[in-house]
């Protein structure tokens, strides 16, 4: 699996942040696009490839239940 690409506005060592962006920034294509388009799966791999397992499912059962801070 390839990681997800250099991102200027990340330099730090610490990911949490560009993380967090590559999920919204996946769920913004999808909430544009629907659920399923093609041109957002390289913005989930993105994410799943840099964020902890845990911390998506926690975000995804927030999604699910409206408590999820997030614009998307």
């Amino acid at each position: 699996m390839k990681t997800t690409p250099f991102d200027p506005r990340f330099p730090q060592t610490n990911q949490a942040k560009h993380c967090y962006t590559r999920y919204n920034e996946f769920h913004k294509c999808q909430a544009e696009n629907g659920e399923g388009a093609e041109e957002c799966e390289p913005l989930a791999k993105f994410y799943r490839s840099i964020c902890p397992t845990e911390w998506t499912e926690k975000w995804n059962e927030e999604r699910e239940e409206g408590t999820w801070p997030g614009r998307y």
